[in-house]
């Protein structure tokens, strides 16, 4: 039997894109090098090795970031416990709508997401560092 969903997709996006601020690309190139802002990829290591990342960024695995984001939770990244503008991104600004949404409902503040992703980024032309693929241990 197939399943009924009362809220999809599009309603989470349209509620977290209400709720958090969204960065346009070129305005983010233009404040990388701010101290004060923490870039966070939340890519699959493979779309990183396959795409690149932007320079600086830090990588939080989406399945991972309520457990790297809670100071209380055996996962937590010092990354997450700075006071910084923590800035998600994804491919293209779906993923990091929803993790910026989580992490505001968490009391992460300030948060934002780059509106369009890496998509939006390198259209920009935000400068890109190439990610080496990593090599299983043998």
């Amino acid at each position: 039997m197939a399943q009924t969903i009362h809220r999809g997709i599009k309603t989470l996006l349209d509620e977290a894109n209400r709720e958090i601020e969204a960065i346009k690309a070129p305005d983010l190139i233009a404040s990388m090098k701010d101290e004060n802002i923490l870039i966070v990829d939340l890519r699959d290591p493979r779309e990183i090795e396959r795409e690149g990342r932007i320079p600086g960024a830090f990588h939080c695995p989406r399945g991972m970031l309520e457990f790297w984001l809670d100071p209380a939770s055996p996962y937590a990244k010092p990354a997450f416990q700075q006071d910084k503008k923590f800035i998600f991104h994804c491919a293209s600004g779906w993923r990091s709508a929803l993790a910026a949404k989580t992490a505001q409902d968490m009391g992460l503040k300030p948060v934002a997401h780059l509106d369009g992703g890496f998509t939006a980024w390198r259209e920009a032309g935000g400068p890109i560092e190439r990610v080496e693929p990593h090599k299983p241990k043998t």
